[in-house]
């Protein structure tokens, strides 16, 4: 769910799914604003009041095109994207949970209700490899990283896990659509 910090507006980012649809044809307004919503919103109180503000239409337009898109899964994901070395968060880390199967679902809304998570997965195990549950988490300092996944470790009381520090961050992008818009710019 984002939401926009100065109107308390809320825009579902969960699409249902949709299969075997026809994809729809875009008009130009509805091309400009996927190609608007491409981008970093801006770091404001009212982000999709601006974001309006740039395609010449009002901010109810707006989200009420984002909940259509939502709904007929023309945007199956609407999300953020933390880049934390600009925030002021030094240390990162993807933390591996193990967790029986009869627990994941109870254990992953645990770990995901941390402000400080932003990713929360179940992968597979393997033989080798125990883990269930990924959650990446973000802090000013690797101490600070510890502090937290043990706050989280005891809340889903869960003794078996790995700290993953990121050692070097070696691609961060987002999916672009309409490239012949963005060469234009």
């Amino acid at each position: 769910m984002a939401s926009d910090v100065h109107s308390k507006k809320k825009v579902n980012c969960k699409s249902p799914q949709v299969y075997g649809r026809i994809p729809r044809i875009l008009s130009e307004l509805e091309k400009r604003i996927v190609h608007a919503l491409q981008e970093d919103l801006p770091v404001v109180a009212s982000p999709f009041a601006a974001v309006a503000k740039k395609l010449a239409i009002s901010e109810e337009m707006l989200l009420e095109k984002i909940r259509e898109f939502m709904a007929d899964g023309t945007i199956r994901r609407f999300g953020a994207t933390l880049r934390h070395q600009h925030s002021g968060f030094e240390a990162n880390a993807m933390v591996v949970w193990q967790v029986s199967p009869e627990k994941m679902e109870e254990v992953g809304k645990i770990l995901s209700s941390f402000r400080e998570v932003t990713h929360c997965y179940q992968r597979p195990t393997r033989p080798d490899w125990p883990y269930s549950i990924f959650t990446m988490i973000h802090a000013k300092s690797a101490k600070e990283c510890t502090e937290i996944v043990q706050r989280m470790a005891t809340a889903a009381q869960i003794e078996k896990y790995q700290l993953l520090y990121t050692v070097e961050e070696l691609k961060k992008t987002t999916m672009g659509y309409f490239a012949e818009d963005r060469d234009s710019e």
